[in-house]
């Protein structure tokens, strides 16, 4: 029982209280508390701004200690449990207390909705927060907005729902990111891109942000404007947004590791050693409630790859089947799993693997079936690759189908099987679905292909099949003809009867132009049109005439073409006419005969020679005396000689080359 100087004291105490709540000194706040309930145990008040100020200093697992010990206050305090379990991250221990008021007030409603969107309950969620929209009118009817607008991108992009526009407008720059996110989820990437750059703008115009808060938002903004620009195949941009984002280091680790592992998407098969480290950021313990299931499905997928990528066999084969055991619903683990056993070359153990899926899921037969075809062809099996396709059922003879299976049997010069496809598709369409506008598309195929491979009375077949749907038409007519006047004249003549007239084919076409763009002669033959003009006169036309070009020449290579061609540039320099030689000064005591030899009498002068200017010119082979002793080397035609001086000069027009 408590005293009565301690009973006279509570009032001061609780003033004492409420001044340090007002002072947000919520430590010295607990002791007060503690003071009161050491007195007076059932001071519920006293619990509860002990409770409050722990909550406000997050000290969370303090809280639900002391609700635990106070079992029967804690009856009257489960807003405060539930809160203090979803900051905790103990979501269905939040959503059960939650649940457990019977009559619950507007902030559990708005608790148990921010529960309800941690569990991806969106379509509770969303209903919850137009119930409280309608029934409050408060200073936060903005944040709600935004709170719904990001439920409804929610749906739209996880639940694949097709919701309809809120249309909350895009006032701030949380309404225009929720507004981008929901026209992600509709595909709609190019007015995403548009509430993006809108947002990023919007953001940095407000000014109660720091710079460290402007940061920590754009980064947001920023990942998911690489992500729709690398859906718009972008990928530069893209990548530049990453890597700006991750260059900051922002504080928000979902950013971080959807930033990470866009980056490693766009690596795909190369830069291995940046994947590895992006990936390990993506893939941290501390993403548990940061990233949706969804988001952690395609991280741990894009990890299985990465395996694959970098040749871990055994590392991508266990994670992949992990992740089947965990979503038995989705295809993707099974298809990762073959493709490592078929890049293993095990392609029995692929094969394998993927027929018992689809005996599990006959729902993915279509596509798995496909798969199994690929895998045969990428090891050559053709023909197994074609039993794959055939196994199909009714979905084997769509033309799509039919198609490739008759090419591959002609890649293997396969025609009779290749004939044999088309015939029963052809067949089964008319047993199953006569009306069905894939039989035309088919029977004609046929028809082509027998035509083209001989088969003229099949083809005939085929194209009497079609002649039913449309009598008149000329070109299967002029098919029939062509086939029945192989193996029987009469009935190509009594089918050329039904031919419309001639005039009736040629209507409408310009004979001319046709003549000019099919002639047989070549384009150089071709009648060239004339431009409708006044017709000239007979002096013009005289004048105008054409001559005869005459052929040129062929000239060097490096002639210069300004100026007159030297007729004697075919001579040697000294045989020309125009050649006046040089100062007799410099030429005194200058022979013609071999370098260093001494001059004979009557050698002096080169104009006496009788020989002229050939006689010191050596025979090809012939040699000079080394003044040396050396040994003698032939020396160069006089072709090949050049005086010195004209070395240094440039090159003259019509002169030597």
């Amino acid at each position: 029982m408590a005293k009565p100087q301690e009973t006279a004291n509570l009032p001061s105490l609780y003033a004492e209280l409420n001044r340090l709540g007002q002072r947000q000194e919520y430590e010295k706040a607990i002791k007060v508390s503690n003071k009161i309930l050491h007195h007076h145990r059932d001071e519920i008040l006293a619990l509860h701004c002990k409770i409050v100020s722990l909550t406000f200093l997050n000290r969370f697992d303090e809280v639900l200690s002391l609700l635990n010990r106070e079992k029967e206050f804690a009856k009257s305090l489960k807003f405060e449990k539930a809160y203090s379990e979803y900051r905790l991250n103990k979501t269905n221990e939040a959503l059960k207390t939650l649940r457990s008021i019977d009559n619950p007030d507007q902030r559990s409603k708005e608790l148990l909705a921010q529960v309800l969107y941690r569990l991806e309950d969106y379509r509770e969620c969303y209903d919850l927060y137009k119930d409280i929209i309608k029934n409050s009118q408060d200073d936060f009817d903005s944040e709600r907005e935004t709170n719904l607008a990001a439920v409804v991108a929610s749906i739209q992009m996880w639940d694949g729902e097709d919701m309809k526009d809120p249309g909350l407008g895009d006032t701030t720059y949380e309404l225009c990111y929720n507004n981008a996110c929901y026209y992600i989820g509709k595909k709609d990437y190019r007015t995403a891109e548009d509430k993006l750059r809108k947002a990023e703008l919007s953001l940095r115009e407000d000014t109660d942000l720091t710079v460290e808060e402007l940061e920590e938002e754009l980064a947001i903004i920023r990942t998911q404007l690489g992500f729709v620009l690398q859906q718009l195949k972008r990928n530069e941009e893209a990548s530049k947004l990453y890597n700006q984002v991750l260059k900051n280091k922002p504080s928000d680790i979902g950013t971080v590791a959807v930033a990470s592992n866009n980056i490693v998407t766009l690596n795909k098969d190369q830069n291995m050693f940046d994947s590895k480290r992006k990936m390990k950021v993506a893939r941290g313990d501390n993403l548990k409630h940061k990233l949706t299931k969804i988001q952690k499905e395609h991280v741990s997928i894009n990890q299985c790859l990465l395996h694959m990528y970098s040749n871990q066999s055994d590392q991508c084969l266990a994670l992949a089947k992990i992740l089947a055991q965990q979503r038995p619903d989705i295809d993707t683990p099974i298809l990762i799993e073959a493709a490592q056993y078929a890049r293993d070359k095990n392609i029995t153990k692929s094969v394998e693997i993927l027929q018992n899926y689809v005996k599990a899921h006959p729902s993915s037969a279509f596509a798995i079936q496909l798969v199994i075809c690929q895998v045969y062809l990428s090891h050559g099996s053709v023909y197994q690759a074609c039993s794959a396709l055939k196994s199909l059922g009714e979905l084997s003879y769509k033309p799509g189908i039919v198609s490739a299976l008759v090419t591959l049997y002609l890649s293997q010069e396969d025609r009779e099987a290749a004939s044999e496809t088309l015939v029963s598709a052809v067949e089964w369409y008319k047993k199953n679905k006569p009306k069905s506008s894939d039989l035309l598309i088919l029977t004609r195929a046929n028809a082509n292909f027998q035509i083209k491979n001989g088969n003229l009375e099949l083809a005939a077949k085929m194209l009497e099949d079609i002649r039913k749907s449309n009598p008149y038409d000329p070109q299967v007519l002029a098919q029939l003809i062509s086939a029945y006047s192989q193996f029987n004249q009469a009935k190509a003549q009594q089918i050329s009867k039904d031919l419309p007239p001639v005039a009736e084919i040629a209507k409408g076409i310009d004979v001319d132009a046709l003549e000019s763009s099919f002639s047989t002669l070549g384009p150089k033959y071709m009648k060239k049109t004339q431009k409708t003009e006044a017709s000239p006169s007979v002096d013009t036309l005289i004048i105008k005439k054409k001559k005869k070009k005459k052929k040129k020449g062929k000239l060097p290579k490096n002639l210069e073409t300004d100026g007159v061609i030297d007729p004697e540039r075919w001579l040697p320099r000294r045989e020309r006419s125009y050649f006046r030689g040089k100062r007799k000064d410099k030429r005194k005591d200058i022979g013609k005969g071999t370098q260093g030899s001494t001059p004979v009498a009557g050698e002096g002068d080169a104009s006496k020679s009788p020989s002229g200017s050939n006689a010191s010119s050596p025979c090809p082979g012939s040699a000079g005396a080394n003044t040396q002793g050396a040994a003698t080397t032939p020396r160069p035609g006089p072709r090949q000689q050049r005086p010195a001086q004209a070395n240094k000069k440039k090159k003259k027009k019509g002169g030597k080359w």
